[in-house]
């Protein structure tokens, strides 16, 4: 089954908000592993407005799962990153204050910067993902310079989900499929929800793991955060 990575950043947002420590971060991660999140991921920004990066030395020491660490590898995030190794480390081209990623690597053009970023996080033992577009192409390329693992950028599975799921989901099978020949692991992530994941997991050959936040908190406000993390984990077991 592939597995489940909560990505509490916007959690990180309403305590912000405040200031202080309500919602307790810390104790929220905790607690979605005991409801059975099999991983748990942050995406600091340089703006802070998400999980701050002082956050990372707490989480690091209590996510019993799996840390995953996602965001561009600028100097300061990769100095955080082998500061505190998560089991893995998705890179991601974010701009300095970019509202959400909407865009995956070009794995050709940035081959020689993501090679050495790559071998840097994988002399700390780090398993690294790429996040890119379910481009065959941007795939090899992902192997081309060392990654473990691929993460499909889904926010254009989901925009088309709604009229035609078969055309919707077909370039990331193609994609899921070139992974699968190169020897890269694939992981998912991005406007995945309670109404397109089923099918996306059920269609979508060789799938890892998912990493899902905003649906997912969205969700909790109506179900529970258990019972939403249920409910997603359920998503992830529909029979192909």
């Amino acid at each position: 089954m592939a597995r489940l990575s909560v990505n509490i950043n916007k959690v990180a947002l309403l305590r912000n908000a405040r200031g202080g420590n309500l919602p307790d971060l810390i104790q929220f991660a905790k607690d979605c592993e005991a409801y059975g999140a099999e991983g748990i991921t942050v995406h600091p920004r340089p703006d802070q407005r998400h999980v701050r990066y002082d956050d990372i030395p707490a989480l690091h020491s209590v996510v019993s799962t799996e840390f995953n660490i996602e965001g561009n590898p600028t100097p300061a995030f990769l100095d955080l990153v082998l500061a505190y190794p998560p089991h893995q480390c998705t890179l991601v081209p974010d701009a300095a204050h970019q509202l959400t990623s909407d865009h995956g690597w070009d794995t050709v053009a940035h081959a020689d910067f993501l090679r050495d970023v790559v071998a840097a996080l994988h002399e700390r033992r780090i398993r690294v993902s790429l996040f890119v577009d379910p481009d065959p192409r941007l795939v090899e390329g992902a192997k081309a310079v060392g990654a473990d693992r691929v993460e499909l950028y889904t926010g254009p599975y989901a925009h088309q989900f709604a009229s035609n799921p078969q055309a919707a989901i077909a370039p990331y099978v193609a994609a899921a499929h070139t992974a699968q020949e190169v020897g890269l692991g694939l992981n998912a992530g991005h406007d995945l929800n309670l109404d397109n994941l089923p099918y996306f997991r059920q269609h979508c050959p060789y799938l890892l793991e998912v990493s899902i936040g905003h649906a997912l908190i969205s969700d909790a406000l109506y179900f529970g955060i258990a019972n939403t993390i249920r409910l997603y984990r359920r998503a992830l077991a529909a029979e192909k």
